[in-house]
């Protein structure tokens, strides 16, 4: 007995409480009002969140601390405004356990592709004309997409709902993954063609047929209403057509 504990203390009181203290509970309790079995994307995406007033606690913030007035200005006090942010739903369901078992094909299938141009030696072939074409128009994409990527996060962590913060979450990985496979795309020709877009960077900021993106992208980066970067963003969004040209 640790010194200062009293012997006589009924420690059963502490393991097994009466039923009347503990009312069974189902994982799903939330969705109960539904009547019905709930789905597996409905158990794992609602209420997710602790400071929305809609989440698991019901509440906001539990202190007054600096953050709180940052998302009161940019997302309660958004111009966009719903009954319920918990009614949105992804059309997809896409929960994280669908997300990485469709991404996963979708992987080995570009790593195969990847493998069987350097194999077939495919890219010995390509004119000085058409790698003038990738360097000026494939290449730089690396930017936006840091870009998309950056914002896609930033709906996630401002978004008042946990289904809207998955579905930011995911597009923020589209996002990353794709500048991953430009840049790998980039490095398979740059061991070719010695110099191939080493000036990417150079013509994202000045080439005059970036600028329109470029300056959408970095007045979006200086939105900070949750609200009005998921109206340009989009999540979720299909891949640009330009993904045919890499």
């Amino acid at each position: 007995m640790a010194g200062g504990a009293d012997p006589n203390f009924p420690l059963n009181r502490l393991l097994f409480w009466p039923e009347s203290f503990m009312a069974d509970q189902k994982t799903y309790w939330h969705l109960l009002q539904q009547r019905r079995m709930p789905t597996e994307y409905e158990i794992v995406t609602s209420k997710l969140l602790c400071y929305t007033g809609e989440g698991f606690t019901g509440k906001r913030f539990e202190l007054d601390v600096p953050l709180l007035d940052w998302y009161k200005r940019f997302q309660h006090d958004s111009p966009l405004t719903c009954t319920s942010w918990e009614n949105f739903r992804d059309p997809r369901e896409t929960t994280y356990t669908k997300y990485t078992e469709t991404q996963r094909d979708k992987e080995i299938f570009i790593d195969g592709i990847l493998k069987e141009i350097e194999v077939s030696g495919y890219d010995g072939q390509f004119s000085p004309r058409w790698l003038y074409v990738l360097s000026r128009v494939v290449a730089p994409l690396r930017y936006p997409g840091h870009g998309l990527q950056v914002l896609a996060s930033y709906v996630g962590q401002m978004a008042p709902s946990g289904r809207i913060v998955i579905t930011a979450t995911l597009q923020a990985g589209d996002e990353m993954r794709r500048v991953q496979r430009i840049a790998y795309r980039v490095r398979q020709l740059q061991h070719l063609y010695r110099g191939f877009a080493t000036d990417s960077k150079a013509r994202w900021q000045t080439d005059k047929l970036w600028q329109p993106l470029r300056i959408a992208i970095g007045k979006l980066l200086i939105c900070y209403d949750w609200a009005e970067i998921l109206r340009w963003t989009e999540p979720r969004s299909q891949a640009p057509k330009w993904t045919r040209y890499l």
